[in-house]
């Protein structure tokens, strides 16, 4: 469903945030336009006044539609799937739309949070750069394991069958951190075959932090 001239959508990302990429991934899966507007966490930018007076959290993602303003990824991919509800980021039984959004709370709240920027920068000043990447692995990996667990009787091409949900749409962020922290995806098959398969999905590939507007190479 794209969105009519007279609706105004923008989205403040940066491209290497897995919070903002799920939101990018959702946007593009139901084709909705938006003007993208980078804030480089990296440098700071998060915190400086103007950002604070539309989010005092100072995170990104942050979705402003029509004049309004909501921040944190998993609230703003609920609300795009609300507002627009075509293709929908869920299946249509009730039991697996409850295993999506258990997918997508452990990798929002169990997985990514423990190795975000300011998390991984706080370990580097009290144990060093090499703990910093340890601690990365550990919980990544951690979270892997149960995922792999939990999907093996559920998926298909796609987290749950061969349908895309909001499961994948959080998962491939995470994969990509994985990578990033040099996690070896071979440990974890499933999740590197349903990763290989989304990942060349056209709307998939548009999100992906190196086709952003505001992309540098940046360390682990």
């Amino acid at each position: 469903m794209a969105t009519s001239n007279k609706e105004i959508v923008k989205l403040y990302s940066f491209c290497h945030s897995s919070c903002s990429f799920r939101v990018r991934i959702a946007l593009a899966y139901k084709g909705i336009s938006y003007e993208y507007i980078a804030i480089n966490l990296s440098q700071g930018e998060q915190f400086s006044d103007d950002f604070k007076k539309i989010n005092a959290f100072s995170t990104v993602p942050v979705l402003v539609d029509n004049g309004f303003i909501v921040s944190d990824s998993l609230a703003i991919l609920e609300y795009l799937e609300e507002k627009y509800p075509e293709p929908s980021l869920f299946p249509a039984d009730s039991k697996k739309r409850a295993l999506v959004r258990q997918v997508v709370n452990n990798i929002v709240s169990s997985i990514q949070p423990l190795q975000n920027l300011n998390v991984l920068k706080k370990i580097e000043a009290l144990a060093g750069s090499d703990e910093r990447l340890k601690w990365a692995q550990y919980f990544i990996e951690n979270g892997f394991i149960a995922l792999e667990a939990l999907l093996t009787t559920e998926a298909g091409k796609c987290c749950f069958g061969d349908k895309f949900s909001m499961a994948d749409a959080v998962l491939i962020p995470q994969v990509y951190n994985a990578r990033r922290f040099k996690v070896d995806m071979e440990k974890f098959p499933l999740l590197k075959r349903i990763a290989g398969f989304i990942e060349e999905l056209p709307f998939v590939q548009a999100a992906k932090p190196e086709k952003q507007p505001d992309f540098v190479p940046l360390r682990p």
